[in-house]
């Protein structure tokens, strides 16, 4: 057994000799992980899920692997849970590609139900049915594996599958199916590996399971697992396997407790840094409204007020019906120095909500920069700067860390990008100088947030609008000045008032799209005037206008999962 830290054991055995892969060396942070301090259910390995308890299992036997296949044409390997606790049971395997480090997890389940009138939260299989075997793929694999799926008794649903490398059916002790009153609805998430390199191929194909539903008040747990199946044509993911579901949801147990925040705050917050061309950066909130920023009202345009530091004037609830806005300064000079922000004494915002139906905890780093910069198109091998296209008043941000609540163990970032992101594992995060906080990379006037430094183009691979990122001296500890904006779980957290301001922290200003382009063409000719044609087509139109954002409560995410 090989350790990972001093929290959690990632690791594997086999028998036979392979190439050597990414997924053949175990994923260990930097520094050893803390002991979390002590507050009720956080971190104390197990969950009790309404009669059913669960703990998370990080250590691994390899029973099977393919070389070929799924991303990076690396294949996949197949793993059942090791050095499971007495008393509980593997509820399903685990499958990760090998392009990157062993790094997972699966849950195993122990009955606890006193009253058994129901029957017992965990049964034995009754039979099995193999849905795939290797046995006729002609591609590079250890030995010949099969998958199979558990047939439950009545009122019981399988949450996993069974891997092997013989053809003969498991043992039905192998593995325990789960009361259909603790499952919910499961379907496929992240592509594992198929025959081909892409998902959308047909033939088999191997997904990470995730419960239907998902968001802070779902009650979804994920197992683990994955799911298995042959994709036809014009049909989507589908399967008979359940995610679990926590009766005891409501009780928020497990969701870590102020100390405990503050703990995982030092542990892993990111580093953030700023593009070293970069003029507009962040301030704190009260700092903007300190620093003469102003509300406006529909139809009062001409006399707009200061905002109180706490935004104690600011209009709370309601919706977003353009009635009132925030700008900045009317005077000049105090327009453009807080255009500029303040880093030195800028704050972070945390959001603290469940997820995985309280099995997981996501902390959300909302950073607030007054100002968002103008856009520059790269056209082949040209850029072109664009004017004020790209610019508006007011620019929330924000990465989102996922915890596990079993052990306090970080498993994957979430780095916001204009109006999406992407979710990055611990693994292939770049850690800040030996720590385990990880670092993220502002992209320059835009400030979407990538976990590498380079340049990403939104648009496609030769045009788009540019998002240069680099490390500089220009960076922020998001966990040295921050505080906690909203944690329902927790009595005595008061949400600031500029939390439930529901309008826009910045004007409306709707560009003539065809002068503003016009600018642009006018010192262009040939092949580069089409190109920004092209460019126009294809990039988002709230691009090409000013607008101000909505707050962090006023977006999706806050109660939803981060897609």
């Amino acid at each position: 057994q090989l350790a990972m830290g001093n929290c959690l054991t990632n690791s594997f055995s086999s028998t036979k000799e392979a190439k050597a892969l990414p997924i053949d060396t175990i994923f260990k942070f930097p520094s050893p992980l803390p002991n979390w301090a002590s507050g009720e259910g956080f971190a104390s390995g197990t969950i009790d899920l309404g009669g059913l308890q669960v703990c998370q299992i990080s250590s691994f036997t390899k029973i099977w692997a393919t070389h070929e296949g799924g991303t990076d044409n690396l294949g996949a390997t197949f793993f059942e849970p090791s050095a499971v606790p007495n008393g509980f049971s593997m509820l399903g395997c685990y499958s990760q590609p090998n392009n990157q480090p062993l790094f997972g997890w699966v849950l195993a389940g122990k009955d606890i139900t006193v009253d058994s009138s129901s029957g017992g939260t965990l049964k034995k299989p009754i039979d099995y049915t193999l849905i795939w075997s290797s046995e006729s793929s002609n591609f590079e694999q250890d030995d010949h594996g099969y998958i199979w799926s558990p047939t439950p008794p009545d009122g019981y649903k399988a949450v996993g599958h069974v891997v092997t490398t013989s053809p003969e059916k498991p043992s039905l002790d192998k593995i325990r199916c789960v009361r259909s009153d603790l499952t919910d609805e499961c379907e496929a998430g992240r592509w594992i590996w198929g025959q081909g390199t892409t998902s959308s191929e047909n033939g088999f194909n191997v997904y990470g399971s995730r419960f239907s539903i998902r968001g802070t008040k779902a009650q979804g747990v994920c197992v683990g697992t994955f799911i298995a199946q042959e994709n036809t044509s014009g049909t989507a993911p589908n399967s008979s396997l359940a995610c679990l579901k926590n009766n005891n949801f409501a009780l928020f147990s497990s969701m870590p407790k102020a100390n405990q925040i503050e703990a995982l705050v030092q542990t892993y917050s990111p580093w953030m840094y700023f593009h070293p061309r970069d003029e507009y950066l962040p301030s704190s909130v009260d700092w903007f409204f300190s620093n003469g920023a102003l509300l406006y009202k529909k139809g009062e345009e001409p006399n707009p007020v200061h905002i109180e530091p706490t935004g104690s004037n600011l209009p709370q609830g309601g919706s977003n019906d353009g009635e009132y806005w925030l700008d900045l300064p009317i005077d000049h000079k105090a327009r453009e120095e807080v255009m500029k922000g303040d880093v030195k004494t800028s704050e972070t915002y945390l959001h603290i909500k469940p997820v995985f139906g309280g099995t997981f905890s996501d902390i959300v780093v909302w950073i607030f920069y007054p100002f968002n910069g103008p856009s520059t198109a790269k056209l082949g091998l040209i850029d072109i700067p664009l004017g004020k296209i790209g610019e508006h008043v007011g620019d929330w941000e924000h990465v989102t860390f996922r915890v596990s609540n079993f052990n306090g163990v970080l498993h994957n970032v979430y780095f916001s990008q204009h109006n999406g992101g992407t979710w990055v594992d611990a693994p292939l995060l770049e850690f800040q100088n030996g720590t385990n906080k990880f670092v993220a990379y502002s992209s320059l006037h835009g400030h979407a947030n990538y976990p590498k430094p380079g340049l990403v183009l939104q648009g496609t691979s030769e045009i788009g609008i540019r998002n240069d990122t680099a490390r500089s001296d220009l960076v922020m500890d998001t966990g040295a000045r921050y505080s906690i904006a909203s944690a329902e779980h927790i009595a005595g957290i008061v949400e600031p008032p500029w939390l439930n301001y529901a309008r826009k922290w910045g004007p409306k200003i709707t560009y003539e799209l065809g002068t503003e382009v016009e600018n642009v063409e006018n010192v262009l000719s040939g092949d580069l005037k089409s190109a920004l044609e092209n460019l126009v087509n294809i990039v988002p139109d709230e691009v090409f206008g000013e607008d101000g954002p909505t707050g962090p409560k006023m977006k999706s995410s806050w109660d939803g999962d981060e897609e």
